[in-house]
């Protein structure tokens, strides 16, 4: 019995130094050696500019004039969080509305609007697309861990990314 009870401590013991369940705080290279994790957020519908047209006015009028949703900030993070855990604080402080599913298939969420623009408003092609440090990771981004100066953009395609210059179906 008391061998029991010491394999069960160590057991204890060792899932404690080793993380098991405890928060997700990966280590993160600090690459500017300024003891931080920065990175930018900026959420972009530029593309739907030169086809208003093709929106309902209701929507046509919820597009910027210069196609900005949310400029460019700069954020510290935590190591380990993800793509969306920085998109989901800055939109809430921002008072930005958007929604999103859970995709569990792809273990990740799927953005369906940001700003009450939202997926098929300017065509059956149409919705939000991530890039980070300027690449398409083609996954979504809940999944997508950041690293320290990672530089986000949310951008509305009208043309499955195409027009951004990430064409999928090539």
């Amino acid at each position: 019995m008391k061998r029991i009870v010491k394999v069960m401590i160590l057991v204890l013991v060792l899932s404690m130094l080793c993380g098991c369940g405890t928060a997700n705080t990966a280590k993160v290279a600090d690459t500017n050696g300024d003891g931080k994790l920065t990175c930018t957020l900026e959420v972009r519908c530029d593309t739907l500019l030169g086809k208003l047209d093709q929106m309902t006015p209701e929507k046509a009028a919820l597009v910027p004039e210069n196609g900005i949703l949310l400029e460019t900030v700069e954020l510290e993070f935590n190591g380990g969080e993800s793509v969306f855990d920085v998109f989901r604080k800055v939109l809430r402080e921002e008072k930005i509305h958007f929604e999103y599913v859970d995709a569990s298939a792809y273990d990740s969420v799927y953005i369906e609007g940001i700003g009450n623009i939202y997926e098929f408003d300017c065509g059956p092609q149409s919705g939000w697309m991530f890039s980070v440090n300027d690449v398409y990771p083609g996954l979504g981004c809940s999944a997508y861990t950041l690293a320290d100066g990672d530089v986000i953009v949310f951008h509305y395609t009208c043309d499955l990314g195409a027009d951004l210059g990430a064409d999928y179906e090539k």
